[in-house]
């Protein structure tokens, strides 16, 4: 359907004033322009067009099983893990959902993604190769390097993995996840290691000081926020709003086994945490994350950066916005979700398929329909609304 360019007028395009984008293809080519002849013209009518969402943080393989803990709380998510890996044979909810197929459980993490307007996530484990497969739900960063953690890793491994990822590349690892000495040892251990560097992303540092973060900020390094995950585990989170300040923060979601459910949640759970204006928090899922994981042609809507954008209604907060709200989601210049005024212009009769989110009339694009159809996961509070389908 969309094989011709794409023009959108009257949008506002954050919190501007109402002027036009153009695509062709998955890039977008002006901002301001006239249509041209032959462009499929989509009237907005003061709809807000933002950047696609970029999730900084998630286990994509880990989104089918359910938020656990057993206990009140941790002092450090490796008595989370602990907990964990003793009940993997014998705890319904970690043995029933891990003997799922792995493709299935990355599909749906791709799913959950796509529909909370994220159009890139950072998966932070192998980069398996379904994930750079043409029909993932969503685009997976393809370019970093990782280490789980110093305590699962080794402080060997650890500084391997970050002395041979490109300075160019982001490299992602756990730290200062917990509130008890050998949390709040990591930064230091992990500076001693030479793996405080410009492109090194620590994620939750719920441990740093306020020197540290000071150290972290001077080279230039950020601090994934993972807020509803910390909270879960820990009963606190990063004290991190002088970091945000310095555009040094961009906000995951993590996975639904410790994290609150998706990325349009977290962002209500962070701007419950620290009050900040509505542009920095946009900010944490567009242009700063895309900053941090270097990906300079994401994150923000200009001449020449991919054809990634959400629509919202008019006057709505992205950080109040949930799933159903988002109108028009639009990965690599293609609609996947969104509502059906918009599928009508930018989806072929064919790969218009209605389905229901949480209690709201939508069209996802068949592709993602038949990845539920072919699924043994469901993703929750969706289903197919055509009586063709099954329950999705």
């Amino acid at each position: 359907m969309t094989t011709h360019a794409v023009s959108f007028v009257n949008a506002r395009l954050g919190s501007a004033t109402r002027t036009s984008l153009r695509w062709s293809g998955a890039r977008i080519t002006a901002i301001g322009a006239p249509p041209a002849p032959g462009d499929i013209v989509i009237d907005a009518a003061g709809d807000r067009l933002l950047p696609g969402l970029i999730n900084a943080h998630d286990h994509l393989q880990l989104n089918n099983f359910p938020r656990l803990k057993f206990r009140e709380r941790h002092e450090n998510v490796g008595e989370w893990i602990a907990d964990i890996d003793a009940r993997r044979a014998v705890e319904p909810g970690i043995a029933d959902n891990a003997a799922i197929p792995r493709e299935a459980r990355l599909r749906l993490g791709g799913i959950k993604n796509i529909l909370s307007g994220v159009t890139t996530v950072a998966h932070h484990d192998p980069l398996y190769p379904s994930l750079l497969d043409g029909n993932f739900p969503c685009r997976v960063l393809a370019d970093y390097g990782w280490s789980h953690s110093l305590a699962l890793d080794g402080a060997e491994k650890v500084r391997a993995s970050c002395l041979r990822t490109p300075a160019q590349q982001p490299w992602f690892i756990h730290a200062g996840e917990g509130v008890d000495s050998a949390a709040l040892a990591e930064f230091a251990q992990l500076e001693r290691l030479d793996c405080l560097r410009g492109n090194s992303l620590f994620i939750h540092g719920v441990a740093f000081t306020a020197a540290e973060r000071e150290r972290l900020a001077a080279w230039g390094a950020g601090l994934i926020w993972c807020p509803s995950s910390n909270l879960f585990l820990l009963g606190r989170t990063a004290d991190c709003a002088d970091l945000i300040a310095r555009g040094r923060v961009a906000l995951g979601s993590d996975s639904r086994l410790s994290g609150t459910g998706d990325l349009l949640t977290e962002l209500g759970v962070a701007r419950d945490c620290i009050d900040m204006p509505e542009a920095w928090l946009e900010a944490l899922v567009t242009s700063i994350a895309a900053s941090l994981l270097r990906l300079s042609d994401l994150g923000r809507l200009r001449a020449g950066a991919m054809a990634d954008c959400v629509v919202l209604p008019e006057a709505a907060p992205l950080g109040v916005a949930r799933r159903a709200d988002l109108r028009c989601v639009v990965l690599d210049g293609r609609m996947r979700y969104g509502d059906a005024d918009y599928a009508e212009r930018l989806m072929s009769a064919d790969d218009r398929i209605p389905v229901i989110v949480d209690g709201r009339d939508k069209i996802l694009h068949r592709s993602l329909v038949d990845v539920l159809r072919s699924s043994p996961l469901q993703e929750p509070g969706v289903r197919l609304s055509e009586a063709r389908g099954r329950a999705a």
